[in-house]
C-alpha cells in the first residue's frame, strides 16, 4: 500500500463541530494531527470529499443503543466511496458549562437530541434542569461560551470542553456506560490506499449492498451463499428501495477478505442471484 506523506495536511470531514464525537473518531483512525473539516449535515460530508474539499469522510453508521444512522446507509449507495476502516468510540457525556458556573446556577441543558435522551437517569434525579434540543453535541459547548451563558450548560464530550475553554461541572452522565458509535472512514474510489495503525486488529471484514428480486425465498437463497461457505455474517439491515414501493435494499456485514477465494465465490454466487450488488468496503478489524 502507499503511504501517504507526513508533511502533507490530511484533511478528514465529518458532520458537527470541533469537539464532536465524530472528531474524536476521526483522530482515532488518522492521528490527532488530521485536520478536520466539520460539516453541518451529513450530505455534506459525503460532498465535501467527492468534490475534493476532504481527503476522507468520518461518518457515523451504527450505535449500540439506537441502531443504525440510516441517512447514512443511504448516501453509502449514493455516494461512489469505499470503506477503508472503522473505529469504535465510547460515547461519554459530560455537564459542561462556562467557567464560573456552578452546578447550582444550570437551568437549561443543550445538546443533540440522541445525547439528550441518553441521560435520562440524570435529568430525572435533577427535574430543575430542562432540556434544550440542539443541533450538536460539541455545537452546545461552543454556543454556551459564545453567549456567555450563565444558567445553562451543555452536554458533549471531554474534548469539546477543552477546544471551547469551557469547565466540566458532571462527568459521564450517561444513563448506559454500554454506549458506543460505530465510524466508518470513507475514501473516494480513485484515491490511492492508506497505512492506518491497525495494531491490535487481525481480521477482516467486508461490506456490501444488494438487492433481490421480490420472490419467496429469494433473501434465503441469497444469504446461503455466505451459509454454505461458513462466512460469518455479523450485520444484515434492510432499507426502502427507492422507485419501488415495499422492496428492499439489503446491507450487509460479513468476516472476511476479498481477496480470499471462499470470499469471492460467495460474491460470485451472490451476484448470480442478485439484481444489483456492490462491495463497499474490505477492511480490517
Amino acid at each position: 500500500m502507499a503511504t501517504r506523506k507526513k508533511h502533507a495536511a490530511f484533511r478528514a470531514a465529518f458532520q458537527g463541530d470541533p469537539g464532536a464525537f465524530s472528531h474524536k473518531a476521526a483522530m482515532d483512525l488518522l492521528g490527532p494531527e488530521v485536520v478536520v473539516e466539520p460539516r453541518q449535515r451529513f450530505e455534506d460530508v459525503f460532498e465535501a470529499l467527492r468534490d475534493g474539499d476532504a481527503d476522507a469522510a468520518v461518518i457515523p453508521i451504527e450505535n449500540t443503543l439506537h441502531g443504525s444512522v440510516h441517512e447514512n446507509y443511504d448516501h453509502l449507495l449514493q455516494f461512489d466511496f469505499r470503506i477503508v476502516a472503522e473505529t469504535n468510540v465510547r460515547i461519554v457525556h459530560n455537564l459542561i458549562a462556562a467557567p464560573g458556573v456552578r452546578f447550582k446556577d444550570v437551568k437549561r441543558a443543550f445538546s443533540h437530541p440522541v445525547a439528550l435522551n441518553q441521560c435520562l437517569d440524570f435529568f430525572k434525579s435533577n427535574p430543575q434542569i430542562q432540556r434544550e434540543p440542539f443541533y450538536d453535541t460539541a455545537g452546545s459547548v461552543k454556543m454556551v461560551m459564545s453567549e456567555g451563558l450563565k444558567d445553562a450548560a451543555a452536554i458533549a464530550s471531554a474534548v469539546s470542553a477543552e477546544i471551547y475553554g469551557a469547565k466540566i461541572l458532571k462527568r459521564s452522565i450517561e444513563d448506559d456506560r454500554q454506549n458506543f458509535t460505530r465510524f466508518f472512514l470513507l475514501r473516494r474510489v480513485d484515491q490511492a490506499p492508506l497505512v492506518l495503525n491497525m495494531q491490535g486488529k487481525k481480521g477482516w471484514k467486508t461490506s456490501l449492498v444488494f438487492t433481490i428480486r421480490n420472490q419467496p425465498g429469494s433473501l434465503f437463497k441469497a444469504l446461503s451463499a455466505f451459509a454454505l461457505r461458513e462466512l460469518s455474517m455479523i450485520k444484515i439491515e434492510s432499507r426502502p428501495l427507492r422507485g419501488k414501493p415495499w422492496e428492499y435494499l439489503f446491507y450487509v456485514d460479513f468476516l472476511g477478505n476479498t481477496d480470499e477465494e471462499r470470499v469471492q465465490r460467495a460474491l460470485s454466487h451472490l451476484q448470480e442471484l442478485a439484481d444489483m450488488l456492490r462491495v463497499l468496503g474490505c477492511y480490517r478489524v
